[in-house]
């Protein structure tokens, strides 16, 4: 039988902190998955619903990630002088930054095919809009992809002063 007394009301807040910040990338990198893989010229009306909505999830996900983020700095991690300290904290922070920017024109461009999608039509995508929300969704997965990397370099205390 495992030892439940180490769960102390701090224990489970520093791991619910920390499970709903993993869980968030999860979602955020699968949301961006399911994006892609959606995306192609004139999709049909319920592709293009799941990708609205999918871009909803995304959002959501990745503001959880930002305050879970920011609740793990101040509050639930290492202490903050640990990650603001460490110059890999703030690459990790400006890739989350610059993927964020980048979501924009993917973001806004969904927004707009609410109005055909409201009327019952689909929305028309030409073959260059395709390419080019395939080309940033592209970088935004690779982008994510290389978060975990800084993140587990830091926990080791990688780019940390000596």
């Amino acid at each position: 039988m495992p030892d439940l007394t180490a769960l102390s009301p701090d224990v489970l807040n520093q791991a619910g902190v920390a499970y709903v910040h993993y869980l968030s990338f999860m979602l955020c990198f699968g949301a961006l998955v399911l994006e892609r893989r959606l995306i192609r010229p004139n999709p049909s009306k319920a592709d293009a619903t799941l990708m609205v909505i999918t871009d909803v999830v995304y959002g959501l996900a990745a503001l959880a990630l930002l305050v879970s983020g920011i609740l793990r700095v101040l509050y639930f991690g290492q202490g903050s002088s640990f990650y603001t300290e460490n110059p890999l904290f703030w690459w990790k922070v400006g890739l989350y930054l610059s993927v964020g920017g980048l979501s924009l024109y993917p973001t806004i461009t969904y927004i707009l095919w609410a109005i055909p999608l409201r009327k019952g039509e689909a929305p028309q995508v030409n073959e260059a809009l395709a390419n080019r929300l395939a080309w940033i969704l592209n970088v935004e997965l690779v982008g994510f992809a290389l978060v975990p990397l800084l993140a587990t370099l830091m926990a080791r205390g990688v780019g940390l002063p000596g």
